[in-house]
């Protein structure tokens, strides 16, 4: 009878039963048999620098790729390296399936090297977690690892794997493999739940529709289409729903980022909440007091959290507007719409005009500009940091084209994300631009990635909006306790261009306004990843650090 080794048999699983094409790693003693079964099974291994980015490449997987994402990490200090990346996603609702080497189990208590309650650290930022004590019972303890990752709201999971399971051979008929099932069953909504929904929907005076990542994990583009288009109401979509539908469709307001949604929320009469949370962003839901408000959440538990609502709709978002659809009425509030875009743009009018006009230094929305006119809406846009997520993708990075996703900033409020994001983007979408704007601080924590990115070929192009600080808490402490008492928030200049010419990149230096779209192009033509170091204003403060600062001084 044949016979395969533990370690090989989760290589074989993953690949004939779940179709893992690539998985984020770094090497470790502990899982070497299954790193030697990904050549068996031919799974592609991207190695990284440092396991916080294995997770958060994972993370970014499962939104491009609308899969489970799958990092690797070997025990003790891996698996504690990871856990920035497993809260990351896990606030961020993302599928993801960290494996993890373990301590030989013969040696518990010993002392053993790398010996550490991970199951018990981890239990708090996972949907469910599990140490698999039996080389027979791999698959399907990997089976219920994918199904409890992607299943009802999606999230991270967690399986250790002790070396006393991965190198033990077993026969492998002993080792049962299940089906791979995706269960069809569906929670909808009572009827007198939706009929309400649809008479405050059509009674609205002042709709808005608010949509997260539940609605980008739905797949329901065509859905949602059909559903804002027959109620007329204009729309945002955050987080990870940005670009279900495209920022230039004539109802959304987009094109005001987080200005647009910060106006029309407090003016609406019904808020269509689909698959969002009310949390800090939102601020838990307090700034539209006299709205009547329908949520939508596949989650329980979400519909009535810091802000009940007026009707709770219980399902996935796609399915729920499949519902809602034949109790609307074909409604045109465009009237309300332009009002609600003319009264955004009011407040904008001086960053709309920092978009067109040159200065120097270089004004980051101007950046942002001349990154979006090189590259177009066709591209994948990421962006990392304080301030710079605000100019970013907060404020004008848009995506004129459904499917093109846009991850936001998480809850876990995470820097170092960007690169490892543009990554994951780009190896699922080659033949595409991938840009991360990155903060010159928070390109501080995966910048070595950009090694990861040259061994694997990887081109993507970083820009960083570098003022030369943490600006967005050296903008807090110069409103909280004043400029000559700024502590820690200055990183001053740094030729982080340079660092990734070093590793085998492209890089340059920019200073001048005119230089910004020339160094952008080289950067493509070059074929490389890239590294284009802008040093910007140093005295420009975001609206989000404003409001950071405001919610900061309320104790």
């Amino acid at each position: 009878m044949a016979k395969i080794i533990g370690g090989h048999l989760v290589a074989k699983y993953m690949k004939e039963i779940e179709n893992v094409s690539t998985v984020f790693t770094i090497s470790g003693g502990h899982i070497e048999s299954i790193l030697d079964g990904f050549t068996s099974y031919q799974i592609k291994p991207i190695d990284v620098r440092h396991e916080q980015a294995a997770a958060m490449m994972a993370h970014a997987w499962s939104i491009y790729k609308n899969e489970a994402g799958v990092c690797l990490v070997t025990a003790g200090p891996g698996f504690t390296n990871s856990l920035t990346g497993v809260a990351n996603a896990y606030l961020d609702n993302a599928p993801i399936v960290v494996l993890c080497g373990r301590h030989p189990l013969r040696d518990d208590l010993t002392g053993a090297l790398q010996e550490l309650n991970q199951v018990d650290m981890i239990k708090p930022i996972t949907k469910w977690n599990a140490t698999c004590y039996d080389t027979r019972r791999i698959p399907e303890y990997l089976s219920i690892a994918f199904r409890q990752a992607t299943m009802g709201r999606p999230g991270p999971v967690f399986l250790e794997l002790p070396p006393d399971i991965l190198n033990v051979e077993v026969e492998l008929e002993s080792a049962p493999t299940p089906k791979r099932k995706k269960h069809k069953s569906c929670t909808y909504p009572d009827d007198a739940e939706l009929r309400e929904a649809a008479d405050l929907i059509n009674n609205a005076q002042r709709p808005l529709f608010l949509g997260g990542s539940g609605v980008g994990m739905s797949d329901c583009a065509e859905t949602l289409k059909a559903f804002i288009e027959k109620s007329g109401m204009p729309f945002a979509l955050a987080n990870n729903g940005r670009g279900t539908l495209p920022d230039n469709h004539p109802l959304s307001i987009n094109d005001g980022g987080f200005t647009g949604i910060m106006t029309g929320l407090p003016q609406a009469d019904v808020i269509v909440a689909a698959g969002i949370r009310f949390n800090w962003v939102l601020q838990s839901g307090k700034m539209f007091p006299d709205a009547k408000v329908v949520r939508i959440d596949i989650e329980p538990h979400e519909i009535d959290r810091n802000r009940s609502s007026d009707v709770g709709l219980v399902g996935d978002c796609g399915l729920v507007f499949d519902k809602l659809m034949p109790l609307l009425e074909k409604t045109d509030h465009t009237e309300w719409t332009d009002k609600l875009k003319n009264a955004y743009k009011a407040f904008m009018t001086t960053e709309l005009e920092k978009r067109s006009t040159p200065t120097e230094p270089i004004h980051p929305i101007r950046l942002v500009a001349q990154i979006q006119e090189v590259f177009g809406d066709d591209a994948y846009y990421v962006a990392d940091g304080g301030d710079t997520s605000y100019f970013g993708l907060a404020g004008f990075i848009s995506s004129n084209k459904a499917g093109v996703q846009i991850p936001a900033g998480a809850l876990l409020g995470c820097l170092g994300t960007g690169i490892p994001f543009a990554m994951a983007a780009k190896l699922i979408h080659p033949d595409k631009p991938v840009v991360v704007l990155n903060g010159d601080g928070s390109f501080g924590f995966n910048s070595m990635e950009f090694d990861t990115a040259v061994r694997h070929n990887i081109p993507i192009i970083c820009v960083v909006n570098n003022d030369c600080a943490w600006g967005m808490i050296k903008h807090s402490q110069e409103m909280s306790i004043g400029h000559d008492r700024c502590t820690c928030s200055e990183l001053g200049m740094r030729n982080y261009e340079k660092m990734v010419e070093g590793l085998g990149g492209y890089g340059e230096l920019v200073t001048k306004d005119e230089e910004i779209q020339p160094a952008l192009k080289r950067a493509l033509e070059s074929g490389k990843p890239a590294c284009i170091n802008v040093v910007t204003d140093p005295t420009v403060t975001s609206p989000a650090t404003v409001m950071f600062y405001q919610g900061l001084s309320d104790f």
